[in-house]
């Protein structure tokens, strides 16, 4: 699928992965529209890709607010007529990982930036999808869904496992419309949100990782793709596969 004037629209676009892929799409030729609480990182984002004649956007919203996500579609589809793609990638991890020492306000803080503005974003795209009778959704889920730990986290791994059978079930719930799922699941991937584990990996161990670009790389390849067909599901892990067991025990009680 050609990507020149696709518009689309990237959660947690200021960092990480949705940086990356924001990037890429943007070199494509996608109008790319970036969502996200700080304004500032998103509009980091948009210089680089204006530097190489790139097109974007930045709308700064908390996507757990979903008046706020409605005004922000209205606002595309008014300007464009249509949506072409969405990337679910915004989130985070809570600072405790464990059952009993992970807050209440880390739980809600977990599910609203992870799994309620996922659906946020999709609920507002999805009648313009099955207007034009196309469209793709990307989910961008974790490692930690599938195989859940305490270096993952209980609140984020839980979720996490939620996105994978979210898109699922869209692809079920929106069958036969033309708008097809898909979530990507990274293994460890050398972003900003390693900082907040309780032993954040050394430089050394990160090198070993998948980097934004590759994660970035995989769900370009999904866009890519004829519109017929669909990867409802993509694993891209590190080919080096590095001992855990010293970060999980150093901290226990996290």
């Amino acid at each position: 699928m050609e990507l020149n004037q696709r518009i689309c629209i990237i959660t947690g676009g200021g960092s990480g992965i949705g940086k990356a892929t924001a990037i890429a799409l943007a070199s494509e030729g996608a109008i790319v529209h970036l969502v996200g609480r700080t304004l500032s990182k998103l509009e980091s984002v948009k210089q680089i890709i204006e530097r190489t004649a790139g097109k974007s956007f930045t709308h700064g919203v908390d996507i757990s607010d979903e008046a706020g996500i409605n005004r922000i579609v209205a606002s595309i589809t008014d300007t464009y007529g249509k949506i072409d793609l969405l990337i679910n990638n915004a989130g985070h991890s809570s600072q405790h990982r464990r059952l009993l020492t992970t807050t209440h306000k880390e739980v809600q803080a977990v599910i609203d930036s992870n799994l309620i503005g996922t659906i946020n974003c999709t609920k507002a795209v999805v009648p313009h999808m099955v207007n034009m009778k196309e469209g793709t959704i990307i989910n961008v889920s974790s490692i930690a869904g599938v195989a859940p730990s305490p270096l993952g986290g209980m609140i984020y791994s839980a979720i996490k496992a939620a996105i994978i059978n979210f898109t699922g079930f869209l692809n079920k719930d929106l069958e036969n419309t033309g708008i097809r799922s898909s979530v990507v699941i990274p293994g460890e991937v050398d972003t900003p949100i390693l900082d907040n584990r309780p032993t954040p990996p050394s430089r050394e161990a990160r090198d070993t990782m998948v980097t934004p670009e590759d994660t970035a790389a995989a769900i370009l390849m999904i866009v890519k793709l004829p519109q017929r067909a669909n990867v409802p599901e993509l694993h891209i892990r590190p080919t080096y596969v590095r001992d855990l067991s010293a970060e999980i025990e150093g901290a226990p009680n996290s």
